[in-house]
């Protein structure tokens, strides 16, 4: 079993658009996918259970496999850390849970991607950030940054933290994604050219694709399989 871990350079900038496309193209290349939320925060009431709005756009994009609490075992309201929210309705983050609620999907699924909540440090539980749960899993990273201004020093920064706190991760990849059709934003013509050269000076790490607003498919094609394979 491949896992892949998705993570931001920092909140709201659309790690999970990007998680349901590549789960999309791994399952039109007929690759049984697994989609793993361990925890999230500003759920929605619905019909008297917490709904994690991510977690069930992955959900849909990977071809509905399983079941919502597979995927989504611990949720909580306040739409702040998934510590502090549980901590608001006087519960805490189950710190195991976290990590055995993705034996389900270990057992049963080729690929399952692993989405976190915000940044490489922000936090899961009391006991763990982001970080912790992607060195013990230990497979590749894929990195989504905002393309707007800033994002290369976002994304460096993101770079070096997990280079630095969870060295036997490789590094997938870098994807930019433009969250907002903010044509004003000079820097929007230039990101990614200038992104893919400073991705090279820390690391050889590779710009994998750069998704335009709204776009629900990668303009080119990835080969997900190789990467993979190429980077557990």
């Amino acid at each position: 079993m491949k896992t892949l871990f998705i993570t931001g350079t920092n909140t709201e900038v659309g790690k999970t658009h990007v998680a349901a496309m590549l789960a999309r193209s791994l399952v039109e290349r007929g690759t049984r996918v697994g989609i793993y939320k361990p925890v999230a925060s500003g759920c929605r009431k619905k019909d008297g259970e917490l709904i994690a709005d991510d977690a069930v756009a992955l959900w849909e994009a990977a071809g509905r496999p399983s079941t919502l609490e597979q995927v989504c075992p611990q949720r909580f309201t306040a739409p702040v850390s998934p510590p502090t929210s549980a901590a608001l309705e006087g519960k805490s983050v189950d710190a195991r849970l976290l990590r055995t609620g993705l034996d389900y999907w270990r057992e049963n699924y080729e690929v399952t991607l692993v989405e976190g909540a915000g940044g490489l440090m922000s936090p899961l539980s009391e006991e763990d950030f982001n970080i912790d749960l992607a060195r013990e899993l230990g497979g590749p990273i894929i990195i989504v940054a905002a393309n707007r201004l800033g994002v290369i020093n976002a994304t460096l920064q993101t770079i070096i933290t997990a280079k630095t706190q969870a060295a036997e991760c490789p590094i997938a990849g870098v994807v930019l994604n433009q969250v907002t059709p903010n044509e004003n934003d000079a820097s929007l013509a230039t990101n990614a050219i200038e992104l893919a050269g400073q991705l090279r000076s820390v690391g050889n790490v590779t710009l994998l694709a750069s998704v335009g607003f709204g776009e629900e498919r990668f303009a080119e094609p990835i080969d997900w399989g190789s990467l993979l394979v190429r980077n557990q």
